[in-house]
């Protein structure tokens, strides 16, 4: 099960925001939801956890992150910088310390804009900053995909949070 393999980092990561008394917030993409529910695995996670939500369509993303459309002028969506925004704007709407946001094409096809199927960029938007990496699995497999997007959030972030 995808939970029981996300778990562990999940709560590597839960560890480091209670010791720092920090929270986060999620704003999943083509990983449906899946970094929001392995962090959610760790018992207590009410206490660094403040929510989260999926961005899955212009509505959703527009009620979820409460931004002006012209802040996504000039923006395609499956690049750093658009998840560099939401992870800004997720960890600002929930009032958070830290925020993550993914944006990707988990397949089978292309993403209607563009970005192959097996890319995702993530972002984390973190106190003083903000960090991105894009990652491509070179497979169009829509549930490996989302759980190797997934996997690769949460070890991103746990490696920032130990960065400092």
């Amino acid at each position: 099960m995808m939970l029981e393999t996300l778990a562990p980092t999940a709560a590597r990561i839960g560890a480091m925001l209670l010791a720092r008394r920090q929270t986060i917030a999620v704003a999943d993409g083509a990983t449906g939801g899946l970094i929001l529910a392995g962090l959610v695995t760790v018992p207590g996670a009410t206490r660094f956890c403040r929510g989260g939500g999926l961005v899955y369509s212009l509505k959703g993303r527009d009620m979820l992150l409460g931004l002006p459309r012209d802040d996504y002028a000039g923006m395609e969506s499956v690049t750093e910088a658009y998840a560099a925004l939401q992870a800004r704007a997720i960890r600002d709407r929930f009032g958070a310390d830290w925020g993550i946001a993914e944006s990707g094409a988990a397949g089978p096809d292309a993403h209607p804009r563009g970005a192959p199927a097996g890319r995702s960029c993530i972002a984390i938007a973190r106190p003083g900053g903000e960090t991105a990496m894009t990652l491509d699995t070179g497979t169009s497999d829509r549930i490996a995909n989302m759980g190797a997007f997934a996997a690769a959030a949460l070890r991103f972030l746990a490696a920032t949070l130990e960065e400092g």
